[in-house]
């Protein structure tokens, strides 16, 4: 099975970005949208997990996410990866709370439960809108989004996810699991 743990954004910030980036898609040749049901934030990517590793992996993910409280967080500026001169990946961005504890626990949680292909780059919280097999120069629309600044929105949750692959990429929610709650300031 194909895993990763991520955040799922609110359907109202979610209509943000997508208001903010229709006029864009389908406009970048090579550029490819995937479905707005496919959008969140990867926590942690695990790769291919053998079915005997999941009640496992499970127990060790719950754990982590409840030493973690909910964060609040804002979409904010687009970019791209590698660079946007040389982009394979185009993304908005997520600013306010950090994530990064809580991505590094996710990730030490699957690797003690076997799931040993974690990703090792470094973490960057983003929502992944496009790819490119070939790399491909974004600056423009990345500079055409510069002023883009998302609704504050709390996360609450963390799913597993399976990803099914092939002519019409899926995902699975296999598990979801609460932040501790945040003190209200």
């Amino acid at each position: 099975m194909r895993l990763f743990a991520a955040v799922v954004p609110p359907d109202a910030v979610l209509d943000e970005i997508a208001d903010a980036i229709a006029p864009y898609v389908g406009q970048v040749p090579g550029l490819r949208w995937p479905d707005r049901a496919l959008w969140h934030i990867t926590l942690g990517f695990f790769g291919e997990v053998p079915e005997a590793v999941l009640p496992e992996l499970e127990v060790r993910l719950a754990r982590a996410v409840r030493r973690h409280t909910a964060l609040d967080l804002a979409f904010e500026g687009f970019g791209a990866f590698s660079s946007a001169r040389r982009a394979r990946v185009f993304w908005v961005g997520v600013t306010g709370d950090s994530m990064v504890r809580l991505a590094d626990s996710i990730k030490a949680g699957a690797r003690r439960a076997g799931a040993a292909q974690t990703d090792e780059k470094r973490f960057h919280p983003h929502l992944t809108l496009a790819r490119a097999k070939a790399e491909t120069d974004l600056r423009p629309l990345v500079e055409a989004l510069s002023g883009f600044s998302g609704s504050r929105w709390r996360a609450e949750r963390v799913r597993l996810v399976r990803s099914h692959t092939g002519p019409a990429m899926r995902y699975e929610s296999l598990a979801e699991w609460a932040l501790a709650p945040a003190e209200r300031g």
